[in-house]
């Protein structure tokens, strides 16, 4: 996870020490590097959690005409590397955000369309001076900006937004009803705050002196099912392995969330699989309770306690095991600490329990882990 921000102005001088401000904003997104590109007109500021090629994957990053802020993993980098590569395009490191430049250089607003992944991106053109922004189809990494005087600004989370003094921090009716009655959710495209919004998914943007001009990328449909049984079970196992090993590519330590249940087994089941491959072993990481054994009641919701699954799959997988367990007291201090990291009220001791997982999750060492969060329910994922 990074962060990026920045502002486009035609008619208004900017002022880079607002995007430094609304940098700083950004760190708990990404503590391991900072940059920031300034030139006539631009602003462009990068926070960066080190995950691929720590040498040659630093941002703000420019090619030709072109500057990239980039918050995001692609997953089908080496196929895009191999086809700029054929076109004669050549490369300075291995990171996907090298990658993502020089396709958007080589084939245009376009290459959104060829990407595999979770992104929030923007580039500016210096010799067209637009600014073009995108993000994933389905929407995990946040994109918001404000429309000021003569300009834009950007910036992967709301309180990073709030700094520059061009955005109100105004809540509006509106905006009030989907706290109190649809969050976490949130109105497709809308910010909460009157004068933000965000760049929906599957959307990409361009800025110039017309004015912002938004459009969908990306739209999914409906087609007949022909595959038998056999042939669709073989079929969804090919697509779980193949999204699974793709998002095992990282430069550094890598674990995965497990619960016991279907969703987070499986993916570990095949990380720990891809890792014996290697010769190494998947650390593991599950969350319990403090006296949740000699209190748990069984409903309905949940019929059972985690903990024998997780101890079941653990073994059977062979993974390095952390059960990390918390207490209620914990969760109650954490409750303002996770609702600051979402930026707006969502789902009370749920963020708390994750955010203080996380944390520990940090604290041994793995700045990646896989989950299968948001698997048995649908909700807005930032």
């Amino acid at each position: 996870m990074c962060g990026i921000a920045g502002e486009v102005n035609f008619k208004e001088r900017i002022n880079a020490e607002v995007l430094r401000e609304m940098s700083r904003a950004l760190t708990p997104r990404g503590p391991d590097a900072d940059g920031l590109f300034e030139h006539e007109h631009v602003c462009l500021a990068h926070r960066r959690l080190i995950v691929i090629d720590p040498e040659n994957g630093a941002q703000p990053m420019t090619f030709g005409d072109y500057t990239l802020v980039y918050n995001g993993e692609l997953y089908n980098t080496e196929e895009i590397r191999a086809q700029l590569d054929k076109r004669g395009c050549r490369f300075l490191g291995h990171s996907d955000t090298e990658v993502v430049l020089k396709a958007y250089a080589e084939f245009g607003e376009k290459c959104v369309e060829m990407f595999n992944g979770i992104f929030a991106f923007a580039v500016w053109n210096s010799a067209e001076q637009t600014l073009f922004m995108a993000r994933d189809r389905i929407g995990v990494k946040p994109l918001f900006y404000s429309l000021t005087n003569g300009g834009i600004t950007f910036a992967s989370e709301i309180k990073a937004l709030l700094k520059h003094p061009g955005v109100k921090p105004v809540i509006t009716e509106e905006g009030a009803a989907q706290i109190m009655l649809v969050g976490p959710a949130r109105i497709v495209g809308d910010g909460v705050f009157r004068d933000i919004r965000d760049i929906p998914a599957a959307h990409c943007a361009t800025f110039s002196r017309k004015g912002l001009n938004v459009r969908r990328y990306w739209k999914l449909t409906a087609a007949p099912h022909n595959e038998t049984f056999t042939e669709t079970a073989n079929h969804v196992r090919e697509l779980i392995f193949d999204a699974v090993k793709r998002q095992l590519v990282s430069d550094v330590p890598l674990c995965t969330f497990l619960s016991g249940g279907l969703d987070s087994s499986v993916i570990s089941a095949i990380a720990a699989t891809e890792f014996a491959k290697r010769g190494e072993k998947l650390h593991t990481f599950s969350i319990d309770y403090a006296h949740n054994r000699e209190n748990f009641r069984a409903s309905a919701f949940q019929p059972d306690e985690d903990a024998p699954y997780v101890e079941k799959m653990a073994r059977f997988i062979g993974s390095e095991h952390t059960n990390v367990v918390l207490d209620t007291p914990a969760l109650a201090d954490a409750l303002e600490s996770s609702t600051l990291a979402r930026d707006l009220p969502g789902m009370a001791d749920v963020d708390s329990s994750l955010w203080l997982f996380c944390r520990e999750i940090k604290r041994a060492g793995f700045s990646v882990a896989l989950s299968g969060e948001c698997a048995d329910e649908t909700v807005h994922t930032c």
